[in-house]
């Protein structure tokens, strides 16, 4: 199963704002046997959303979208979201019941009446519009509940919200799921060129199927300074002969120092 992330909001593209989500979905999936296939950011453009749903929901992969599910003019996900998959907003009728309940705390909170039919209550309630079919995603910080399409997940852009209720999503709708078997290993080589060790990574690929080569550059290690971090990743029992050919292919190059520390 792949997993994709996509972060909708002019803020973050313009800087406004730093995204938190990816790193957030990374350990959330990392801690569950799990990785992220791919991440996608875009600005507050519905064309550009509904394409990229389009693509999610072609995808049959698992993602979560975060941003833009609010009722303010900006705010496009949803009305995206139901052009994607092909369904008619309405207002679901337990998000309906979490708005209203939330507006009653809040005026209970005030010391006021609860009024549901003022002007700014009823607005409140696009909050709960969703394409038809739409199952709700449980919000713990205010109630406000976020929603599910088939395998699109759409939460708030809130990272104090967002990450709980996907936390939820995974425990609930995919906890059954097997992750797959997954492994790395890795060394740091010294002296030497990626141009230099690009033949040999080929070779490596092309004798191991179905594992990958990676090649981590870095210029200015505080501590390694001018190095490669370079390795292997795929099923645990294809790396470890990986490796060992890796390493074996690294020893013919002269001058080339490799540690694994």
């Amino acid at each position: 199963m792949n997993f994709g992330l996509i972060v909708i909001g002019d803020e973050i593209l313009s800087g406004r704002r730093q995204d938190k989500h990816l790193p957030k979905v990374v350990e959330l999936l990392s801690a569950r046997g799990h990785a992220l296939a791919w991440a996608q950011f875009i600005g507050d453009d519905r064309p550009r959303i509904v394409a990229a749903l389009r693509d999610a929901l072609d995808s049959g992969a698992v993602v979560f979208c975060c941003g833009g599910i609010g009722a303010t003019p900006d705010d496009h996900t949803r009305q995206c979201a139901a052009v994607a998959s092909g369904r008619p907003l309405v207002l679901h009728p337990g998000a309906k019941a979490l708005i209203e309940e939330r507006m009653r705390d809040v005026a209970a909170e005030k010391g006021e009446p609860f009024e549901p039919d003022r002007p700014d209550n009823l607005h409140r309630l696009n909050m709960g519009v969703f394409p038809d079919g739409a199952s709700l995603i449980p919000n713990p910080y205010n109630k406000i509940p976020g929603f599910s399409v088939g395998r699109l997940h759409f939460v708030p852009g809130f990272p104090v919200m967002a990450h709980p209720m996907i936390e939820w999503v995974l425990d609930t709708a995919y906890a059954d799921l097997v992750p797959t078997p997954h492994a790395e290993r890795a060394l740091y080589v010294y002296e030497a060129m990626e141009a230099t060790l690009t033949p040999l990574m080929e070779r490596i690929e092309a004798e191991h199927p179905g594992v990958r080569v990676f090649s981590l550059p870095s210029v200015d290690h505080p501590q390694r300074g001018r190095h490669i971090e370079l390795g292997v990743k795929g099923a645990p029992e294809r790396v470890a002969p990986a490796f060992a050919a890796l390493q074996a292919g690294l020893a013919a190059f002269s001058g080339v120092r490799v540690s694994t520390e």
